[in-house]
């Protein structure tokens, strides 16, 4: 029997990084993703050790099962400005360092876009940028690259890219976050069977299973292939419910945490609400109804 995939969503960390376990808990979540800094500013907020030290505490006591930190959205590896990769390099190093210290399991992040380089040209800056993050850190935390949605130069839409840094970085500690929105965005048709089943081979193929550590379970506003990164709540979106259901019970998908990046069926990001959703087509043998949209 393939092991039951740990669900749960994007919280808030602000008051205190400690504060992030407590509304994991309040929405139900088993497992949970933060952010560490504010995603649009290079300026690192400074985590005190008693709040650190009070995460762990909590984390243990709530019995949970795995814990992320999302990295800020301006790092780009991928770039061929010289100070941009380093303020990058830097940022990066910092997340797996904060991911050490509170004991999550990795730091997910976007590889970022070669701004017209290429990516046979930027793929050694990236292996590089990745390799200094990772000798500069504790072994402690994963580092997680995040499939990309296809719009414009980004680097990581496809798989295999994401293959060819792998190969590039060789060290175990690198692994992969699947963001179902960005990957039906990047033309990987997640929403019918045949089309999850091309996926998923494609992924063993090209990434290999044990590769996968989470997935970030976000349904598309936009259709397949539209290049666009526009989440929606599960079952609200082109994916569909049922594509989540098969998802969710997937042999290989099911193996991650998985992570709810959404809107939030009551607004105001994931909630109580969107977990339970999850969780009902994990566990229910019926598909349950989807709240209907806000006005």
């Amino acid at each position: 029997m393939a092991r039951t995939p740990s669900l749960g969503a994007h919280v808030s960390s602000a008051g205190g990084i400690d504060k992030a376990v407590e509304r994991a808990v309040e929405v139900g979540a088993e497992s949970f993703q933060i952010f560490g800094a504010a995603p649009q500013m290079w300026r690192r907020k400074h985590h005190p050790d008693e709040d650190t030290e009070s995460y762990r505490a909590k984390f243990k006591q709530a019995k949970l099962k795995s814990s992320f930190i999302h990295a800020v959205y301006l790092i780009n590896l991928a770039s061929p400005d010289d100070e941009l990769l380093r303020k990058s390099t830097d940022t990066l190093t910092a997340e797996l360092d904060l991911a050490a210290r509170i004991g999550a399991d990795g730091v997910i992040f976007h590889v970022g876009s070669h701004m017209g380089s290429g990516f046979d040209h930027a793929l050694p800056r990236i292996a590089a940028s990745m390799t200094e993050a990772l000798d500069r850190t504790p072994d402690d935390a994963l580092l997680l690259i995040e499939n990309n949605a296809g719009a414009g130069r980004s680097v990581g839409s496809v798989f295999s890219e994401i293959s060819a840094i792998m190969n590039a970085v060789d060290n175990p500690r690198v692994r992969i976050c699947l963001d179902t929105c960005h990957a039906h965005a990047a033309g990987y048709n997640v929403a019918t069977i045949a089309g999850l089943k091309e996926t998923v081979d494609e992924f063993q193929r090209e990434l290999g299973a044990d590769n996968l550590a989470a997935i970030h379970a976000n349904d598309s506003k936009t259709e397949l292939g539209s290049g666009k990164d526009r989440h929606e709540n599960i079952g609200q979106g082109s994916i569909g419910i049922k594509a989540f259901r098969r998802m969710v019970r997937n042999r290989l998908l099911r193996k991650a945490a998985w992570l709810l990046e959404v809107p939030g069926y009551e607004g105001g990001g994931p909630g109580k609400a969107d977990v339970d959703m999850l969780k009902a087509l994990r566990d229910d043998s019926d598909v349950p109804e989807v709240p209907q949209p806000a006005e």
